[in-house]
């Protein structure tokens, strides 16, 4: 009887270790990860499992990002992140390194007569490099390129039809400089089309002053030069070949509304920071820093209509904010720009002795335009000589232009902000003209809750530690 009872009890012993065998599962595990461990900044490569239907995650996105439901991964920024996989609560990690893209080198010389981009790269410029009509240049975001004046004339020029496209970005703008940092080192960027202008004595075409003795001048107000984003041009202002003056930051001889100028630094340069040749380009975004001429220049009958965010600082050398003339020519039109901070730092002097050029705008030869939401600051006496010279927030140059422009109801300035200052409007006197300047009614408008130009500081204006925008 205790035989059966002990066969009972083992048989039944075995059934429930058996039945207890058999619920107990495997342990789930996910495979390892596998793909491309190391990418280049700006690059993707992608992570995966053949178990599926997990997510990932990436430690560190600063680095690198990682797509949830793919793995699919783009490098940020230099450096490492650990990629988790989890599929039902069980996780496998993988880390991916992100290296610096390569850095191109190079020389550039010469004319450019086909289609060509310069990668990421730190580049030397040598010589007169012209674009032929019909043909683009292009810059990748980040790149440098350094002229050295012991070589001679340097300069880049875009010539009517040919196009520049440099799409920079505020972290990696492209930088165009000069080896010994000295202003007036070489020649900017010069850009040439065939947009309207109205130079002396009314003609429509006209020959540069910047050496290269080109014609400009045309009908087509749309002309296209390219477009220049997030660039800064550094230390330029020289006169090349016979040019009957100094070359700015950036030149734009009859530029057309086509064009797409912004986010463009014109720092320490020997002559404007930048200036129109008549044309109808818009500049928006714009900074003109310690250049020894004016801020902003222009001529020939420029109309640019969509201009905002000037800021210009002047600081040891420097002439007018904003010279504005149109060659003489009463007309119908006239630019418009909004947005504007003028700053004169104290101490500031004219470029030269002799030449006293010591006010935030200056009208002249017909000039004028529409202004709104402006700070003048620091625009005071200064004494050469033992003779003193009054510094105005607007300066009239001439009877006509008062004539025609102030009392014509062409030159507006509203809601502007004037500090360290010593006069609000100036006239010269020229006789038989006794320089009283008399606005219209809403023509010059003070107004103390001005803010001036907008703009958010980045790799794009920050030179040497300093923040430019400040």
């Amino acid at each position: 009887m205790k035989t059966k009872f002990f066969a009972l009890a083992l048989s039944i012993g075995l059934l429930f270790s058996s039945c207890s065998s058999d619920n107990d599962p495997a342990p789930f595990t996910v495979a390892p990860l596998t793909g491309t461990e190391s990418i280049v900044v700006g690059g993707t490569t992608t992570f995966s499992s053949t178990t599926t239907g997990g997510t990932y995650v990436s430690a560190t996105p600063t680095v690198a990002t990682v797509v949830p439901a793919t793995g699919v991964i783009t490098a940020v920024s230099v450096g490492t992140s650990v990629i988790t996989y989890t599929v039902q609560s069980v996780s496998v990690t993988r880390t991916v390194t992100v290296t610096a893209l390569p850095v191109a080198t190079g020389e550039i010389t010469g004319t450019i007569t086909a289609d060509k981009t310069y990668v990421l790269g730190n580049y030397t410029m040598k010589g007169m490099v012209k674009i032929n009509a019909g043909v683009t240049l292009t810059f990748e975001a980040g790149s440098t390129i350094t002229v050295d004046k012991t070589t001679g004339d340097n300069a880049l020029v875009v010539l009517n039809g040919g196009k520049l496209v440099i799409n920079g970005t505020a972290d990696k703008p492209v930088v165009f400089t000069e080896k010994s940092k000295i202003a007036g080192s070489w020649g900017g960027i010069i850009m040439y089309g065939d947009a309207p202008i109205n130079a002396i004595n009314g003609v429509k075409t006209s020959t540069s002053e910047d050496g290269n003795a080109l014609p400009y001048g045309g009908t087509n107000a749309a002309h296209n030069g390219g477009s220049l984003k997030y660039v800064r041009v550094e230390y330029a202002g020289s006169k090349l070949a016979d040019g009957s003056k100094e070359l700015n930051g950036f030149s734009f001889y009859s530029v057309g509304s086509g064009t797409t100028l912004d986010h463009l630094v014109s720092y320490k340069g020997a002559d404007d920071g930048f200036e129109f040749y008549g044309g109808t380009a818009s500049l928006t975004n714009a900074i003109s820093y310690d250049n020894t001429d004016d801020s902003f220049d222009w001529q020939d009958g420029w109309q640019g209509q969509a201009n905002s965010n000037w800021y210009a600082h002047q600081n040891a050398k420097g002439n007018f904010g904003i010279e504005i003339e149109s060659s003489k020519n009463n007309n119908a039109y006239f630019p418009k720009v909004t947005n504007i901070t003028l700053r004169r730092i104290a101490g500031t002097t004219p470029e030269a002795t002799g030449d006293v050029q010591v006010d935030a705008f200056q009208f002249k030869n017909e000039g004028n335009g529409d202004f709104s939401n402006i700070i003048i600051d620091g625009y005071g006496d200064y004494t050469e000589a033992g003779k003193v010279y009054t510094g105005a927030a607007v300066k009239i140059q001439d009877a006509s232009t008062n004539t025609n422009q102030v009392n014509g109801g062409k030159i507006k300035i509203t809601k502007v902000k004037i500090t360290n200052t010593s006069k609000d409007i100036l006239g010269v006197v020229v006789a038989p003209w006794d320089g009283v300047v008399a606005f219209p009614a809403g023509n010059f408008v003070i107004d103390a809750t001005a803010t001036g130009a907008s703009l958010t500081g980045g790799a794009w204006a920050t030179v040497n530690g300093v923040d430019l925008t400040k």
